[in-house]
């Protein structure tokens, strides 16, 4: 019943992961044994969305969880959830890909794929009607944006008709974690143009925002900001997974959300985030959500959408929400922020709702954007990577393992015009193509004609 195969790809990802399978747990009534415990019927009606189900009742989680290092593993095995988890899906090598993208997509990575995708087309086989699958990285790192985009590219090849999800942390503006941060991303960014259907950018630095000044904690962990991420990504799934008045899933948000195939990097939010003390002085209500989604202050990747136009978004509502005031602030948030919406699509906005609420919230809502201001992110990210590629700093680490110098141009080549697409498509207008095209015809038809007539002529003459 339109299963999910889930991957996750390197430390970043395993972490995410491991939260994201803590939150799916806990909506399926299922506790770290495996064992159903819930209390409503529903919970197990779809379980199989994310689980197959074992022998004797258990239920395990379809996820292939891969590193090039054994230590994230380990600590994931021995935690809350760890013998969830079928030993088998577990892979891994000893030696790091050491933050090299070309390690993980050339040698490390690359002697291991195979026993991956072994994994991952059992896991496939399984299935008795895949919808298809999400893969969780980071973009700057080794595994994750090196192993991880090489999966990528033979999951797409081997399931051309399958929808591929990835969850990608991209880099941060102020923070990074490794210095070759820029050459990883951008290395990944040309896989991801090529070999995935939608994209959600996550970046630290947003989430921490989130943390410090929406949530009002004073040290949020890395476990907060996963929380936070495993939030959206159960959103995204919900109504696979539970009964709803509006449905949705990944190929639905991938029809309605892209209108152009480049284009599927999105932006995500999710509703409603309160501080813990102030949560009983707030009143949950479909337009409470609604300010909240739209607020760029609740995004989760540092772009700001204020400084671009929405092409497209979705907003999947939870809990016992009616569609009659959802469709009606849908409405109003297009007609009182049009310049914020690009007026060539005129309904930009998608809709669905579930009935079944996340467990302690009555009411919440995820929301995915496809944002021109996803730009600025690009655009951060190659201004970085420009200024150490003219110098060929730390390019020998790339090369020693068999990469070729023209990779890396022209992955920055298939960036930077990324980054001139989502601007064309920010600047156009409804009747700009009409008035383009009624100019043009014409002049080329005049063109031809008169290209034409010397050669009549010169064929009389002939004769």
């Amino acid at each position: 019943m339109r299963e999910i195969v889930h991957i996750q790809a390197g430390q970043c990802g395993n972490q995410i992961g491991a939260k994201f399978w803590e939150t799916i747990v806990a909506e399926h009534g299922i506790d770290s044994k495996g064992e159903y415990v819930g209390t409503d019927e529903q919970q197990l009606e779809r379980a199989n969305v994310y689980f197959n189900e074992a022998s004797g009742g258990k239920y395990v989680p379809r996820s292939v969880l891969v590193d090039l290092e054994p230590g994230v593993l380990d600590t994931i095995r021995e935690g809350p959830i760890g013998s969830l988890f079928r030993p088998d899906n577990t892979v891994h090598a000893a030696n790091g890909a050491g933050n090299n993208w070309a390690k993980g997509h050339y040698t490390e990575g690359a002697e291991m794929v195979e026993q991956v995708l072994e994994v991952v087309r059992k896991e496939a086989e399984n299935c008795d009607c895949m919808q298809g699958f999400q893969l969780c990285h980071s973009l700057g790192g080794g595994t994750g944006s090196g192993l991880g985009t090489l999966i990528l590219s033979k999951v797409r090849e081997q399931y051309p008709d399958k929808m591929v999800s990835t969850f990608s942390v991209v880099p941060s503006p102020k923070v990074s974690d490794t210095v070759v941060e820029p050459y990883n991303a951008v290395l990944s960014m040309h896989q991801l143009l090529e070999n995935a259907d939608e994209v959600f950018c996550i970046d630290n630095e947003a989430l921490y925002d989130i943390c410090f000044k929406t949530l009002k904690l004073d040290n949020p962990t890395y476990g907060d900001l996963n929380k936070l991420v495993s939030q959206v990504m159960s959103g995204i799934t919900c109504s696979l997974r539970f009964p709803g008045q509006l449905n949705s899933d990944l190929r639905k948000i991938a029809t309605n959300l892209i209108p152009f195939p480049r284009l599927h990097f999105f932006l995500i939010g999710y509703a409603p985030l309160f501080a813990k003390n102030t949560q009983s002085y707030k009143s949950l209500t479909v337009q409470e959500l609604t300010n909240q989604m739209f607020d760029s202050r609740n995004m989760m990747a540092a772009s700001n959408p204020r400084a671009g136009r929405y092409l497209t978004a979705s907003v999947i509502f939870r809990g016992k929400v009616p569609t009659k005031e959802v469709d009606d602030h849908m409405h109003k948030v297009q007609q009182k922020n049009s310049d914020m919406f690009v007026d060539w699509i005129p309904n930009n906005i998608k809709t669905s709702v579930c009935n079944i609420p996340i467990e302690g919230t009555p009411m919440s809502a995820t929301f995915i954007g496809n944002s021109t201001s996803i730009q600025e992110l690009f655009k951060r990210v190659s201004e970085q990577f420009s200024a150490m590629f003219r110098r060929k700093a730390f390019l020998h680490w790339y090369t020693s393992e068999g990469m070729d110098e023209v990779e890396l141009t022209e992955a920055e080549a298939n960036m930077n015009d990324l980054v001139s697409e989502y601007q064309q498509y920010e600047e156009a207008h409804a009747d700009d193509e009409y008035i383009e095209e009624s100019m043009l015809e014409p002049e080329s038809m005049m063109g031809e004609s008169l290209m034409e007539e010397p050669a009549e002529e010169e064929s009389l003459l002939d004769a």
